[in-house]
């Protein structure tokens, strides 16, 4: 390994946000979770839960969008909302969701800075209402459009930058490993044996 790689992977593994974590909750197309994999990555999320409960699990998540994202972080893979979101609970304070609600906020009101995870649901149905009854709360992405929706990609995409730019603004990415030194060390020697292209 060359010391340039090296000295990447450390950047890269002191700037994971253990307390960010995204949830995709029956997503359909493969694809659109493989997109929302390589903007994980690009903010420093490592900790994706798929919850499919209405569909089989999907084999494999589109090559194209996830080839460069996949293979650099943890999937944990559900078919039981409990089991999913009590340990989704284990890891972060607060869980919120992109529903459409009486009592849905601004994600510009949203504090993104404490231990939290963001739920998304199918692309046409949305969350359901099992996996509601454990968030704390709902939000949406303020639009002014004819068409009041977003491509879930999409969604996700703005979402976890504006939780990039909360946590940029108070310092998160400072280089200081957020990470536990057990997993800091796992990840580091599992992403040291793939191959350099």
């Amino acid at each position: 390994m060359t010391p340039e790689r090296s000295a990447k992977i450390t950047k890269v593994l002191n700037n994971r946000q253990p307390g960010l974590v995204v949830v995709l909750e029956n997503v359909h197309d493969p694809h659109n979770i493989s997109a929302v994999m390589r903007t994980c990555d690009a903010v420093g999320v490592q900790d994706v839960f798929v919850l499919m409960t209405i569909m089989p699990r999907h084999q494999k998540f589109g090559k194209t969008s996830a080839a460069s994202a996949l293979g650099w972080l943890t999937i944990h893979q559900y078919e039981n909302t409990e089991e999913c979101m009590n340990e989704v609970r284990k890891r972060c304070d607060k869980i919120y969701a992109t529903h459409l609600g009486v009592e849905s906020v601004s994600l510009y009101d949203l504090q993104l800075t404490n231990k939290v995870a963001l739920v998304f649901g199918n692309e046409h149905a949305g969350v359901t209402e099992e996996c509601l009854k454990y968030c704390d709360g709902n939000f949406i992405i303020p639009q002014v459009g004819m068409v009041q929706s977003l491509n879930i990609s999409v969604a996700c995409a703005i979402t976890l930058y504006e939780a990039f730019r909360q946590r940029h603004n108070e310092d998160f990415y400072n280089g200081t490993p957020a990470l536990q030194e057990g997993e800091w060390n796992k990840l580091a020697l599992q992403w040291r044996m793939y191959p350099e292209k």
